[in-house]
């Protein structure tokens, strides 16, 4: 495994040779979207490491697989953050997608997301 990567959003999108297409620009957290051979993702720096826990935290409702670094996070598939981690490091977490709070966004699939044909 690569050592975790630190740095800067456009430096880590670098080293995930990743186009990043900024959505948010702020002190606290910078966000944006990434598309690569891999697949699409989201790559998120953080001025904190409460700040990165706590938006963690809430992004984990909605299930997922994310990428954690030193200050940094990539949210995607399990797929595509398998294929980041291989250029990020980092250590893989995973969304609580069952315990839908009745947020009725169909975003999750819950128990039944792992069918693959």
């Amino acid at each position: 495994m690569p050592k975790t990567a630190t740095g800067s959003l456009e430096q880590l999108a670098s080293q995930a040779e990743c186009e990043p297409n900024i959505q948010t620009d702020a002190a606290e957290l910078r966000q944006a979207n990434c598309t690569t051979g891999d697949g699409k993702y989201v790559l998120a720096t953080f001025a904190t490491d409460r700040g990165q826990r706590e938006w963690i935290n809430e992004a984990k409702d909605y299930g997922g697989s994310y990428l954690v670094g030193r200050r940094w996070v990539a949210v995607g598939d399990a797929k595509v953050v398998a294929a980041l981690r291989g250029r990020l490091g980092g250590t893989v977490e995973t969304g609580s997608s069952h315990h839908s709070g009745g947020s009725g966004t169909g975003e999750n699939e819950g128990h039944s997301g792992h069918h693959m044909s």
